[in-house]
């Protein structure tokens, strides 16, 4: 009984502070028309608002998880939720934009950490028949901010949207008083060399990755290709790829362990994530294609994505259930069926009003078979547990350079196919191959059996040994 009440308590705290981060995303475009009005800016360089946060997020991923398997959960659990209320109180109180800029980089770097930490603390406290309904809740959280988020923005932005960063600090102050206090402490008792050569060029590879994409214009797409801002960028990040593949197989503690990328079911998983942020960067477009097809005003096409954010939030713990249940395989077949159909159903019959929203209705529930829960715990159970937390970053990372590269590949395809009904149904169509793709890789998933037996083996054998921090 004290078990389930201990467990019950670390949920909530990991739930808390994923919503924390979640909601930031939600709230924070409906105050960027406030902010460039405020400090007089155009929309290109309002767009930094999200991209400085964007590419500190996917640098803080691997360096906070890979912390978190060195010093503890605990530790750089609290920490990271310190930096990134550190950065909203520093956007609240920014007195030019630049310091606001400065404010979104380190909330990205301390979000970075906040849900790969979460999900290797549900794999450290949670028994093996938990884990899959426990990382569904904190799925499920990400389609609840987008339910909940606009209605706090709008509210807040009746007193300024400087109160859209404020409201984190409450927030984060109960995170880290109940974390400090609930969190587990344990560590490796071995330490060796942090990898900081490794991190360095993970970091500059990653930053350049992700400046090199969001400076593609998708209305010119080849021309924004060849420009000196995009594929010198993307040329850098590729040369350091190889680089760092090989820096990471002679270091003593690698940021992230080729050991994570040895297994067909590893890789898979890391396919899958990829392919998942692909998915999700579609959503995006959605709204344009209600305006297109219905003539209805931005607002009214915001809310017409309602459905599928609810089919999210309620399909993300179903699949966590299914998962204890029926294992990972079926959870991802099911859900990468539902994305492929979903997305067909978009581009052949968008016109319909019908149809547009059983196809939201369906990708939502897609999704929600393939992000959060479902690929995460398939790495619970392949990554032995000193690595957890860096294989959780992984899979962050993976789905992120998804959401980046989709987000260019719709906006150019359906740029090219002359924009409106025809060019985003053409889109769609395109992700729907993608998905169909997902479908055949998630059939070479473990069924079952296998994957039971996997962490049975996984279960004897003995991980490093920990040692309980002093409090």
């Amino acid at each position: 009984m004290k078990q389930k009440e201990n467990s019950s308590k670390i949920l909530t705290v990991l739930f808390l502070g994923v919503l924390m981060g979640a909601l930031d995303i939600a709230i924070v475009g409906p105050a960027l028309p406030n902010i460039g009005e405020y400090f007089h800016i155009g929309d290109r360089l309002l767009a930094w608002v999200f991209t400085i946060y964007v590419l500190f997020n996917l640098v803080g991923t691997p360096l906070m998880a890979k912390l978190s398997d060195r010093f503890g959960r605990r530790n750089v659990y609290t920490a990271d939720v310190v930096i990134f209320a550190i950065g909203a109180l520093t956007v609240a109180l920014a007195p030019n934009f630049h310091i606001l800029l400065t404010g979104r980089a380190i909330q990205g770097l301390g979000a970075g950490g906040i849900f790969p930490v979460a999900s290797a603390v549900i794999g450290d406290t949670f028994p093996p028949e938990k884990r899959g309904s426990a990382l569904g809740m904190i799925g499920a959280v990400f389609g609840l901010a987008f339910i909940i988020g606009p209605i706090i923005g709008g509210i807040l932005l009746m007193f300024g949207w400087r109160w859209l960063f404020l409201i984190n600090i409450p927030v984060a102050l109960v995170v880290i008083a109940m974390g400090w206090k609930i969190l587990p402490s344990t560590r490796p008792q071995i330490q060796h060399p942090f990898d900081w050569f490794g991190m360095t060029v993970l970091s500059v590879m990653l930053a350049a990755l992700t400046f090199g994409i969001s400076q593609i214009d998708t209305a010119a797409f080849i021309p924004s290709l060849l420009s000196r801002n995009v594929w010198p960028f993307i040329a850098v990040a590729i040369i350091l790829l190889f680089v760092f593949a090989g820096i990471e197989k002679s270091a003593q503690d690698p940021v992230i362990r080729p050991s994570l990328f040895s297994t067909g079911q590893l890789r898979l998983a890391n396919f899958l994530s990829f392919g998942a942020g692909l998915g999700e960067a579609g959503l995006v477009f959605i709204p344009s294609l209600a305006i297109a097809a219905f003539g209805v005003s931005k607002s009214a096409a915001s809310f017409m994505l309602l459905p599928l954010v609810f089919a999210m939030a309620v399909g993300s713990p179903l699949a966590g259930r299914l998962l204890d249940r029926y294992g990972s395989k079926l959870v991802i077949v099911s859900g990468t069926i539902l994305l492929t159909g979903g997305m067909i159903l978009l581009g052949f019959m968008s016109h319909s009003m019908v149809s547009f929203y059983a196809a939201t209705i369906i990708v939502g529930l897609g999704l929600a078979a393939l992000l959060g829960a479902p690929v995460r715990y398939i790495m619970l159970h392949e990554a032995p547990a000193s690595d957890r937390a860096a294989a959780q970053g992984v899979i962050t990372v993976f789905t992120g350079v998804g959401q980046l590269v989709s987000g260019a590949m719709v906006g150019a395809v359906a740029a090219s196919m002359g924009g409106g009904v025809s060019g985003y149904s053409a889109a769609y169509l395109a992700i729907s191959g993608v998905a169909f793709v997902l479908i055949l890789a998630s059939l070479l998933l473990k069924n079952r059996q296998t994957e039971l037996a996997t962490l049975t083996r996984q279960q004897t054998v003995p991980d490093q040994v920990a040692v309980e921090e002093v409090m």
